[in-house]
């Protein structure tokens, strides 16, 4: 597919679809595709990104399928009604799902390097094509979220690298079942904690993605995956920890509001390290990515210089501005553990802080109702504030069993500041009268890029 075929992606703006689209046009492929968002005019910049690359763009109406030779990719949340899908079954093209597409990339790699984990994927990911590309390697790389190392004015959507077959590095995802198609030389198991799944099931997910590697990284600092490494085989298992014991381990660590200092500590070795991402977490991250660079040939005190020069993500803890004394943060939780680290990165610092949460839906709302509510009643600190609109919804059939008001209202009976202000602009506004200098505003939540929108919008308010 990837060398002259033709193929169209239903759902192309997505964070999982648009790298992949990305990839196969870079390799040269023609691709075409449609979107929801492309044809209710929202993010037109991304849409005009993706028509720079040669990429044609069509409205989901079933009109840019027009030929059983083009190979039809959708994600898992495009439903078969939608006229696209109509069209392609009509006239029998042949279909991928997203992760079936990535899978065939990433398990025909030279070296293939697989992130899982319930948080962290994209930061790892990104983390791993940063020290692979800026020590003179030519990575393929298909992440979902926008790697700001390599942002530029013919790359604003930075997610993916076009580079050789060498290595594909790719975050793998454990929500739909997919990372059972993927066979890596090289796997990541950052974490395991409730999200799409019930841990039993991510724990059979995850574990037997991990069994198949040459060289599994672990982290043994998270006690869901130091249980699934007691199954591995010790001789082809890296371990690591922040303060534990491990093979790679973090010791003494220094946070700073946007950056993090520690003393990566290995059997032979103490190296000092600066990221210039703040948080414990993204410690944890960094030991990831070092270890799966090291079980790919990269001599670890490469590695580690290498790895001071990430820049991080779009999204993820992002300063969009300060005004009047009130800083703006862009970020990409949306699963208790996420926002837990968001708000303990917060946390390391004086000032109020004043959250917006967007949850991604009515289904994970129902999965995590009782993990987001301790986790908002343990984390939220007197004078915090908390807002949730209603649930980033984009068309199809859902049910709404659990709601915002639900979530607020149990977090809300523990004593903590928490509303329901359904229409999401005036849960922003809210925010915006109350903030006064010190504070910090975060605007979090997953699988609606507009978000970052909405935190530009609440700065400028701030400064008018």
């Amino acid at each position: 597919m990837q060398h002259g075929k033709s193929c169209f992606f239903v759902g192309i703006g997505g964070s999982g679809m648009m790298p992949l689209a990305m990839i196969l046009a870079g390799q040269g492929a023609k691709v075409a595709g449609s979107d929801r968002s492309l044809d209710s005019g929202r993010l037109p910049a991304k849409f005009d990104a993706l028509r720079a690359l040669g990429i044609d763009l069509f409205p989901q109406d079933g009109s840019g399928i027009v030929s059983p030779d083009q190979t039809v990719i959708a994600s898992a949340a495009v439903e078969e009604t939608v006229p696209d899908m109509v069209r392609a079954a009509e006239l029998g093209c042949p279909r991928m799902t997203r992760a079936e597409l990535n899978a065939a990339l990433f398990n025909a790699a030279g070296t293939s390097i697989g992130v899982a984990g319930t948080s962290g994927k994209s930061t790892v990911t990104g983390m791993i094509a940063w020290i692979l590309h800026s020590l003179g390697g030519d990575p393929t790389v298909m992440n979902g979220a926008v790697m700001k190392n390599f942002v530029r004015p013919d790359a604003p959507f930075a997610s993916a690298l076009v580079g050789s077959d060498d290595f594909y590095v790719s975050e793998v995802d454990e929500s739909d079942g997919s990372i059972a198609l993927y066979s890596p030389h090289v796997a990541v198991l950052n974490n395991v904690s409730l999200d799409h799944k019930s841990l039993e099931e991510l724990r059979t997910l995850f574990g037997d993605f991990a069994a198949k590697a040459r060289t599994t990284v672990v982290n043994v600092g998270d006690a869901e995956s130091a249980a699934l490494a007691m199954a591995l085989d010790r001789s082809r298992t890296t371990t690591f920890a922040v303060e534990g014991d491990a093979d790679l381990s973090a010791r003494n660590l220094a946070l700073e509001a946007f950056a993090v200092r520690f003393e990566l500590v290995t059997r032979d070795a103490a190296l000092p390290v600066r990221l210039a991402v703040p948080g414990r977490h993204n410690v944890a991250n960094a030991l990831a990515a070092i270890g799966a660079s090291v079980a790919a040939g990269i001599a670890l005190p490469d590695a580690v210089r290498a790895i001071e020069g990430f820049t991080g993500l779009r999204r993820r803890f992002e300063l969009v501005g300060e005004a009047n004394g009130v800083a703006v943060i862009d970020d990409f939780g949306h699963n208790p553990d996420k926002i837990a680290a968001t708000l303990d990165t917060l946390h390391a610092f004086p000032g109020r802080v004043l959250a917006l949460f967007q949850p991604h839906g009515y289904g994970p709302l129902k999965v995590m109702r009782r993990e987001l509510v301790e986790m908002f009643v343990n984390k939220l600190a007197p004078g915090d504030r908390l807002v949730l609109p209603d649930p980033v919804y984009q068309g199809g059939t859902v049910s709404r069993e659990v709601t915002s008001a639900d979530i607020v209202a149990d977090i809300a009976a523990s004593g903590r500041d928490a509303r329901h202000i359904p229409d999401r602009a005036a849960a922003a506004a809210h925010l915006v009268a109350e903030a006064r200098p010190g504070d910090r505003i975060v605007i979090m939540g997953a699988r609606d890029d507009t978000l970052s929108l909405v935190a530009r919008e609440m700065l400028a308010h701030l400064e008018s």
